[in-house]
């Protein structure tokens, strides 16, 4: 699986997604960076990592960009977007919350899934009105559509380029709607075996299972 040069993500802007949380939206888009080492194929294993069973998966719309750009005003956002792919945003829950930047528990190795592969604009139309589903052991866990999302694809691009140079191959996930783990009580948290499928609507699907990371994981 090629690496991204940026591999952004956007939280909270789902309104479904807000209100499941408990926590007001946000008055300003929350982005932040998932590290690049976390990508991994779209049918390859994700792991639960020894240092935390709160371990929740969400599943999104994500975008490549297609060409170098900076200050993309959101009319012209649809220019440079190469196309869009499926994301699964594992999210580490208590690392999440450790720190206020949410990066560490959005970037554990494996917890990047994306794919199946790139579809382009003009096989996907409107990318804000496709259907996504996410399936754990068959049962489904989110359904929405992606005219939910709080700032679309475009909003993403015209922020996001406002503040730094987008490159060719960037990965922006645009954030998940309601029904992760976290939210249900008590947490349906993932556990080894489990196995995530994340359907959208002309773009494929994901299916990764989970496994306890393994012991050859370390390095010294």
């Amino acid at each position: 699986m090629p690496t991204p040069p940026k591999f952004l993500a956007i939280g909270l802007n789902d309104a479904g997604h807000v209100a499941e949380t408990g926590r007001a939206a946000p008055q300003f888009p929350v982005f932040f960076n998932k590290q690049t080492s976390c990508v991994t194929g779209p049918w390859d294993a994700i792991h639960r990592p020894r240092v935390s069973s709160a371990l929740d998966y969400e599943g999104e719309l994500a975008f490549v960009i297609g060409r170098r750009c900076r200050h993309v005003p959101k009319a012209r956002a649809h220019e440079v977007i190469a196309g869009y792919l499926i994301c699964h945003d594992v999210s580490v829950r208590d690392w999440q919350f450790k720190a206020p930047t949410m990066t560490l528990g959005k970037s554990f190795d494996t917890h990047g899934p994306i794919g199946p592969w790139i579809t382009t604009p003009d096989e996907v139309g409107d990318p804000h009105d496709l259907e996504l589903s996410t399936y754990v052991n068959g049962e489904r866990r989110q359904h929405a559509r992606t005219s939910q999302l709080i700032h679309d694809c475009y909003d993403q691009v015209a922020l996001l380029s406002t503040v730094c140079t987008l490159e060719p191959g960037d990965v922006i996930s645009t954030g998940t709607p309601e029904g992760v783990a976290s939210a249900m009580k008590p947490p349906k948290w993932l556990v080894p075996g489990d196995v995530v499928r994340i359907e959208i609507a002309k773009l494929g699907h994901l299916e990764n299972v989970v496994v306890q990371e393994p012991d050859d994981s370390t390095v010294y």
